[in-house]
């Protein structure tokens, strides 16, 4: 048979697998008996021994190539690109945490915090130890190190062994801990059903969840605001402009499938074509405002519900290490959580199940936070071109200053 004549093959995303992955495992967790409960979660032990092994490997593998790659020599539209979608994550980080602080423990009351710990309390049959290489604040500072010298000094081979690790880390991202998610998920709600949690967990997922759509809005809003003050134009038509890209990143829940929509309606707010066929490709990657405000704002749920107290200014360096991670975050569905997790777990102290809940309610939003990101590259777009635009004047000038100097 042809090729071309060959039906498609359908492939569910991770979305519904996880949805799906949660239904299934609140009703597995009802009815089936404990001795069948624990084949699942001896299959988290093992899984999330794996994941902690490689959460400081991810680290290493995603954050040294991202600081290398802004190299000494780097051009200024690629630094202010950056500097400006960094920026913007941190702020998003913050107005979350900021947010969820005022609105999340009228929603998550203090009778209601049942620690998620005392619901998972089956034991596994076995459980297969994997020790990780070196802790994740080990690994931070590694990544810096390395990165900042690969940066500032010539090391062609080094860049090149960053690169090809990289793609390692991604690829094991994408093959060996993406496909599993779900059933590491429904592991975690079949546990918790079995000891009368679940319920109260998805209820309360509800409701951080429609807060949370609230913030993505308010925080588009304030991007175009200050974008259209820099660039001078008016934010709400702007924005208004830029909704194709959103509605298609909510139904493809793809930042780079969304790059064609997200280019052309960019041109339509008149910014230069070159920048735009620059600055949104790469903001695809490195600006993920959206994501940042869910992990944040998650992350503050899961610590009410657990009466877990964290210093504020814990807080706020989690957001800003957030930040980071958010640039290094690799392309794949999930790949941002997945990236967060060392931070998680070395600010927040968040262990295996409160990292699989957090995977869970991230990914339940994924496709509003993809949105909120492509939406958000329009305006760091507005603004980069309002720069650039200012550089190529003084060029200009200079040049015919020069021109007139040899009159």
């Amino acid at each position: 048979m042809n090729s071309e004549n060959r039906p498609k093959r359908f492939r569910m995303g991770l979305l519904p697998r996880v949805l799906i992955a949660i239904v299934l495992g609140i009703a597995l967790g009802t009815w089936l008996p404990a001795w069948a409960v624990r084949v699942f979660v001896t299959f988290n032990s093992i899984f999330s021994s794996f994941l902690g092994f490689l959460i400081p490997l991810i680290i290493v593998g995603l954050v040294i190539p991202a600081i290398a790659q802004i190299g000494r020599k780097a051009g200024r539209l690629l630094l202010l690109t950056v500097l400006i979608a960094y920026g913007d994550t941190v702020l998003s980080g913050l107005l979350s945490l900021m947010t969820s602080w005022a609105v999340f423990p009228a929603l998550i009351t203090a009778g209601s915090a049942a620690s998620i710990d005392s619901a998972i309390t089956l034991e596994p049959y076995f459980s297969i130890s994997t020790p990780p290489m070196f802790d994740v604040m080990s690994a931070l500072i590694l990544a810096f190190i390395l990165g900042l010298g690969m940066a500032f000094f010539d090391t062609p081979t080094l860049k090149r062994a960053a690169d090809e690790f990289k793609e390692i880390i991604s690829r094991t991202i994408e093959v060996a801990l993406i496909p599993f998610l779900p059933v590491y998920i429904l592991g975690i709600f079949a546990s918790m059903a079995h000891t009368g949690q679940a319920w109260h967990i998805v209820q309360v997922f509800l409701s951080i969840i429609a807060v949370i759509f609230a913030m993505h809005i308010g925080l588009l809003v304030l991007q175009f605001c200050i974008a259209g003050a820099i660039a001078r134009r008016n934010p709400f038509k702007s924005l208004i402009t830029m909704l194709p890209a959103y509605f298609t990143a909510l139904g493809t829940s793809s930042s780079a499938a969304t790059i064609p929509v997200t280019l052309k309606r960019t041109k339509l707010n008149r910014v230069a074509p070159s920048v735009a066929d620059f600055v949104i490709p790469l903001c695809a990657t490195i600006h993920l405002s959206g994501s940042t405000m869910k992990i944040t704002a998650c992350a503050v749920a899961l610590m009410l519900m657990q009466n877990i107290s964290v210093e504020p200014a814990t807080m706020v360096g989690f957001v800003f290490m957030l930040g980071i991670m958010m640039v290094a975050a690799p392309g794949v569905p999930g790949g941002a959580i997945m990236a967060a997790l060392g931070v998680l777990q070395s600010f927040l102290g968040f262990d295996a199940e409160q990292q699989a809940l957090m995977i869970a309610l991230y990914i339940a939003m994924d496709s509003f936070g993809t949105a909120c990101n492509v939406t958000g590259d329009g305006a760091i777009a507005m603004v980069v071109n309002r720069f650039a635009r200012n550089r190529i004047r003084k060029i200009q000038a200079k040049g015919s200053g020069a021109s007139a100097q040899r009159k």
